[in-house]
């Protein structure tokens, strides 16, 4: 009897240990699961996210670029542009061809801010000091050419500092290459817009409205708006611009822009000048003469013999100088003339 309640208690022992066991795998099982869920949520966390491009229109915004484009149209307002006589409106053209870029420009994902958005005039002063309120902008002028020349007809791009020459390059090159009037080239000069901006600034002639050809184009609406895609074009690629040799072309399926060759007018002077500046020399000039001529009538006074002589000579003087003043202004009006037709 003794020897059965052993047998039976020993048994019962060992299906206890049989069931804590069972019991201790069990839960290492469930711990061993929960680990390899954990490390599989691991995993599908560090899985790539899709590109911008994939979501939709509000989720691309944040992939626009942080460039800000300030577009300028040239004259507006009583300022009508180009010279006396001319038959179309500078100023209705660069407004319209601005107005156009804006709108190409904010479809790419530009934020785009105008100097003028209708036919008002703004001071030089007014458009650059918008422009270099930006930290990161491009200034962009539009403009229209203009000589008593009927024959000048082509496309021009300006600068003047150095790290302008690359939206420079880049514009021109798309829309002379577009244009179907003649290529003129970039030039740098310094106009008051352009020497006082502090971003990337360019100005850019979209060709002559004194010439039949290129005014014919110009009030077409079709190259209107082709002007302001081969220029939202050259904005685009102002970072693809390199300096390659002239004998080396680039390959047609190439986005590389070549760095184009610039004519340096820096010596010519600007027409865009203050007034207040010259009026001030002339001030000063007026003034210094009128104290000189009274100090010598002072000193003439006690002489009357002296100051009959006095007025003898100055009379000549003044003929021979009017004579000089004169051949000086036609030669003045003659070189302007031939800067108004380059």
């Amino acid at each position: 009897m003794w020897r059965r309640l052993c047998y039976v208690g020993f048994g019962i022992s060992i299906l206890c240990l049989a069931a804590s066991a069972f019991a201790l795998s069990s839960s290492s099982d469930k711990a061993r699961g929960k680990r390899d869920s954990a490390s599989t949520t691991t995993v599908r966390r560090a899985e790539p996210v899709e590109p911008v491009e994939a979501f939709g229109p509000h989720d691309a915004q944040s992939s626009r670029p942080s460039t800000i484009i300030v577009i300028d149209a040239g004259h507006g307002g009583f300022d009508r542009g180009g010279i006396p006589g001319q038959r179309v409106a500078e100023k209705t053209m660069t407004l319209d061809v601005a107005q156009r870029l804006r709108a190409v420009l904010i479809a790419r994902g530009y934020r785009v801010v105008m100097t003028r958005d209708s036919d008002v005039f703004v001071p030089l002063p007014n458009r650059i000091a918008l422009a270099n309120s930006y930290r990161d902008a491009v200034f962009v002028c539009i403009h229209f050419n203009s000589a008593t020349r009927r024959g000048a007809n082509g496309i021009e791009t300006y600068f003047y500092n150095r790290d302008s020459l690359p939206l420079a390059s880049a514009i021109h090159y798309y829309v002379a290459g577009g244009a179907p009037s003649p290529n003129r080239g970039v030039r740098r000069r310094g106009y008051y817009v352009l020497r006082k901006a502090r971003v990337p600034a360019v100005l850019v002639e979209c060709g002559f409205l004194t010439n039949p050809s290129d005014a014919e184009y110009a009030q077409l609406g079709s190259y209107r708006q082709q002007l302001a895609e081969e220029i939202a074009r050259g904005i685009r690629s102002r970072g693809s611009v390199v300096s390659t040799p002239s004998s080396t072309r680039l390959a047609a399926n190439s986005a590389a822009v070549p760095l184009q060759p610039f004519i340096d007018q820096t010596r010519i002077r600007d027409p865009d000048l203050s007034r207040s500046k010259h009026s001030s020399k002339r001030s000063s000039k007026s003034k210094s003469s009128k104290s000189r001529k009274k100090t010598s009538l002072a000193s003439n006074d006690s002489d009357p013999e002296k100051a009959k002589s006095s007025k003898k000579k100055g009379t000549k003087q003044h003929s021979r100088s009017s004579d000089n003043e004169n051949g000086d202004s036609n030669r003045k009006q003659k070189s302007a003339s031939n800067t108004t037709e380059d």
